[in-house]
């Protein structure tokens, strides 16, 4: 969440930098006018504690000098105090549990170099990789239909067993799911350690990155134990260090992970949600960094550059988009988007989002670190990108690779993990 005490400090400048993402900005009103009330009630109800204290001692002290009946008149004066204060610190923690609900839903502040713009339409294209002219007939077919004639994608079954939008890979396309996790894996494993974190989590574990409570309808509740299935492992990669302190010395942190991701997509009604485009549960490599503020700018650049360089060694055309303000996620300050090139579906599909929290994200997981020489503590930085999202990195790189004569060719370095240079 976003500083509250940055927010006492320089109230105009978080409403106009916070307003570059076009939300409404009364939520930020609503803080500081209770924060204001809420410091003042703080400070009456300790007032009234060291009234109690000095009350309490006086008690004592009438008592030992037999003097019962002032004694008495002050403990009375002592209780009465006492449920005064009781009744402040309740009305405080109330003020400050109703600020925390609000700045959990407010989004972060964007980076100062984030593009200007209101959504998606603004947002701006860095720069194309890849031939953007070499499509030909055989390649303008669609993943599913590909899938379907070569008997490596059954979305039929899949939704037999699951419902719409669960998708079954079968064969070499199950295999060619795996080899790309491995891919992955394997490209990072010089600098990321590798973690298989729970698939289910709690809900202190969500609210971390921000993606509860904002995003509940997204997302997937088990209400009998109250766990939440990841929508990635982002998630429990965040709060791997939740509510402790770290060396400055030990940072950057690098990890990475492979797991299953389930979203409902609850906001892709009247979207395209065909063949691989949109589904609840994909399979995903994640890779994430805590550091410090002074090094996020580098390791932004870092995460780019792996998942950028497993999509240029598979021989897909894909675009860089640094998203404006008005499109970041929420938790985001800055976030550039890799979209591999489908010619199939003739889209460009998201295959990866490397983005940078600022102190965001480890301010809800309270993840710190002891600054080398210094005092106290200072909030982590959080990074994190897909070095590899299945589903859509499958369904462009089957369109892209289609032969003439209707097999797959495989990319090279994928073929050690396949065993085959063509699927068919």
């Amino acid at each position: 969440m976003i500083d509250l005490r940055r927010l006492r400090r320089e109230p105009d400048a978080v409403r106009a930098v916070l307003a570059r993402r076009g939300i409404d900005l009364a939520g930020l009103d609503r803080v500081i006018a209770l924060d204001e009330e809420q410091r003042r009630i703080a400070v009456e109800r300790d007032d009234l504690r060291s009234a109690v204290k000095i009350l309490s001692k006086e008690v004592g002290g009438l008592r030992q000098a037999g003097d019962l009946e002032t004694a008495e008149a002050k403990r009375a004066e002592s209780r009465n105090l006492g449920e005064q204060e009781k009744a402040l610190a309740a009305r405080s923690d109330g003020l400050a549990e109703e600020i925390r609900q609000i700045l959990l839903v407010t989004p972060n502040i964007p980076a100062a170099d984030a593009p200007n713009g209101d959504g998606e339409a603004d947002n701006v294209v860095v720069r194309v990789e890849g031939p953007t002219d070499r499509w030909a007939d055989h390649q303008r077919v669609t993943h599913w239909d590909i899938g379907d004639e070569l008997g490596i994608l059954d979305l039929e079954r899949g939704a037999k067993l699951s419902g719409s939008m669960f998708v079954m890979f079968r064969g070499a396309g199950a295999r060619m799911v795996r080899a790309l996790v491995q891919l992955a894996l394997d490209r990072n494993a010089d600098l990321y350690e590798e973690i298989r974190p729970p698939t289910l989590v709690r809900t202190e574990t969500m609210m971390s990155t921000g993606h509860l409570p904002k995003f509940e309808e997204d997302a997937y509740h088990i209400e009998r134990d109250d766990l939440w299935a990841i929508p990635t492992a982002e998630v429990p990669l965040t709060s791997l260090a939740r509510d402790e302190i770290l060396d400055e010395a030990d940072l950057p942190v690098r990890l990475m992970a492979h797991t299953s991701c389930f979203r409902r997509e609850a906001g892709s009604a009247g979207r395209d949600t065909r063949g691989l485009l949109r589904v609840h549960e994909f399979d995903k490599v994640e890779i994430l960094a805590y550091t410090t503020p002074e090094g996020a700018a580098d390791l932004h650049a870092e995460l780019l550059a792996r998942a950028e360089s497993i999509l240029a060694d598979l021989g897909l055309t894909y675009r860089v988009v640094d998203l404006c303000a008005g499109d970041l996620g929420a938790s985001a300050a800055r976030t550039f988007d890799l979209e591999a090139y489908a010619p199939g579906v003739d889209q460009w599909l998201e295959a990866s989002s490397v983005s940078w929290f600022s102190d965001y994200q480890a301010r809800r997981a309270n993840v710190r670190y002891r600054p080398a020489g210094g005092r106290g503590t200072e909030i982590c930085h959080t990074l994190n990108g897909s070095a590899m999202a299945v589903p859509r990195v499958w369904a462009a790189l089957v369109e892209t690779h289609r032969r003439p004569d209707g097999k797959v060719a495989v990319p090279d370095p994928l073929q050690p993990y396949l065993g085959t240079d063509v699927i068919g």
